[in-house]
């Protein structure tokens, strides 16, 4: 029994021994397993962080030769200096070489100067010879005297083409600025050259051509006038005709417009202007308002315009304004009272209303405007010649047209511009008017001088080497009135 225990003791503790030996090889195994995974594990972190270092250092390498590389292309590189900075052009300013012109002209000019260059007469106004037919020593100290801006001649003072024209040429070299050398040639039935001993083509009544629908032939009309004008010396024709006439047997008229359709007359108007001033005359519409409807005439008395601006609107401001747009150089005023516009029987050439007013405000116009010939009675019998000349100034006129008698309307402005009357700044507004137009064809593209302000100064000597040289010839000295103008 004892043997027993023993041996089943023996055994147990054989086991038991047996079981510690394995668990402690299981334990050395899983120590060994545990060793080995770190060992594995610590060798491929040294690899990984190696192989990041080398590759680090790889980058760093080539980020040096790169740099390297880059100064090395820099050094070798040719600087070229900085462009300089181009400075801002500073624009150029556009210069207006006419206006400049007329300021040259205008300023240095004395006041009695000034004042006469705002007339235009007769040559027999200023030289007080009965008709004047060539320019001698006495038109040369008329012109001296009395500095006009133009002359105007009628069929008196035309015997033939070459008397005419060296008239003209000698009268345009002695005046110390440039004049105005104006007629009447309208066509038709008024024709101060064409209607004498001057064979040149007659164009007929405006009314015929305007009947026939052809603007082109109220162009050419126009230019054809103008060609012999031009040719003789005129640079003013006081033409074309802008009233409106619906019956020609009863307005004073008559003929001598293109006809009753405003807007017709306004097309064939527009024309005769272009042809007028595109062969080198300067063109006049006549006669502001518009005195178509009228059938007094003025070269006689009063004649009353019964229409309101209203009326006027709807008709015959449309062919003026159509010259207007042509770009008519001078536009005449008439002397026809017109009460419902101005409220009282003032002629319009003396009233602010009709040429501040509306011609040159309500239509827009800007260029010169001139009475009709104050010598007429509808002035005369009413207004003493300075009373007329500076009433028409203070009203807006720009030129006055020869006065009943000169030297007493010339003093009378000169004595208004004195007293304040009419002031300075609207006698240079009026001559740079008249000059922008006196000097249009003077300056080329560039701004050169193509016709020399002084050239006419230099050419006097030529104007003298007539026979009748120094010698004003007066026909019929002291004989009958000369005709008055049919403005």
């Amino acid at each position: 029994m004892g043997e027993k225990r023993e041996r089943e003791f023996d055994e147990r503790r054989l086991y038991r021994r047996r079981r510690r030996i394995r668990n402690q090889i299981i334990a050395y195994i899983v120590v060994g397993i545990l060793f080995a995974a770190v060992v594995v594990g610590a060798v491929l972190g040294v690899q990984k962080l190696m192989g990041f270092l080398a590759e680090r250092k790889q980058a760093k390498e080539m980020e040096r030769q790169l740099e390297e590389m880059e100064q090395q292309d820099n050094e070798n590189a040719v600087v070229e200096p900085p462009a300089p900075m181009e400075e801002e052009a500073e624009p150029e300013l556009e210069v207006d070489w006419l206006e400049e012109m007329v300021e040259n002209a205008i300023a240095p000019m004395p006041l009695e100067d000034r004042v006469a260059g705002l007339f235009i007469v007769r040559p027999e106004d200023i030289t007080g010879v009965g008709t004047v037919v060539t320019a001698g020593e006495g038109t040369q100290e008329a012109l001296d005297k009395y500095a006009v801006g133009g002359l105007v001649y009628f069929s008196q003072n035309i015997k033939d083409k070459e008397q005419l024209a060296g008239m003209l040429s000698k009268t345009a070299s002695m005046s110390r600025y440039p004049i105005f050398l104006a007629v009447d040639e309208e066509g038709g039935s008024v024709r101060r050259v064409g209607g004498g001993s001057i064979e040149v083509a007659d164009v007929g009544d405006m009314a015929d051509i305007g009947a026939g629908g052809d603007t082109m032939a109220a162009y050419n009309a126009g230019a054809e006038i103008a060609s012999y004008l031009y040719e003789l010396g005129f640079n003013l024709d006081f033409a074309p005709v802008a009233d409106v006439v619906t019956d020609a047997s009863s307005s004073a008229i008559g003929k001598r417009s293109f006809g009753g359709d405003p807007a017709a007359v306004g097309g064939m108007v527009s024309a005769a202007v272009g042809g007028i001033q595109d062969t080198g005359v300067s063109a006049c519409l006549k006669h502001f308002p518009g005195i178509g409807a009228t059938t007094e005439d003025t070269h006689e008395g009063m004649a009353t315009l019964e229409k309101t601006a209203d009326d006027l609107r709807a008709s015959e401001f449309l062919p003026f304004k159509a010259g207007i747009d042509a770009g008519v150089h001078c536009v005449m005023v008439s002397h026809v009272s017109a009460p419902n516009i101005t409220g009282d029987d003032t002629p319009c050439s003396l009233s602010g209303e009709v040429i501040t007013n509306l011609l040159r405000g309500e239509l827009g116009y800007n260029g010169i405007v001139i009475t009709d010939a104050m010598d007429m009675s509808a002035i005369t019998e009413y207004y003493g010649a300075d009373e007329a000349a500076v009433m028409a100034l203070k009203a807006g006129a720009d030129m006055v047209l020869m006065p009943e008698d000169f030297e007493t309307a010339y003093e009378g402005v000169l004595a208004a511009v004195r007293e304040g009357v009419i002031t300075e700044d609207q006698i240079y507004e009026s001559l740079k008017r008249i000059y922008r137009v006196k000097y249009r064809d003077r300056l080329d593209q560039d701004g050169n001088v193509v016709d020399g302000i002084s050239e006419s100064r230099e050419t006097e000597g030529e104007g003298r080497e007539a026979g009748e040289e120094g010698q004003d010839e007066a026909a019929g000295e002291g004989g009958g009135e000369t005709p008055a103008a049919e403005e």
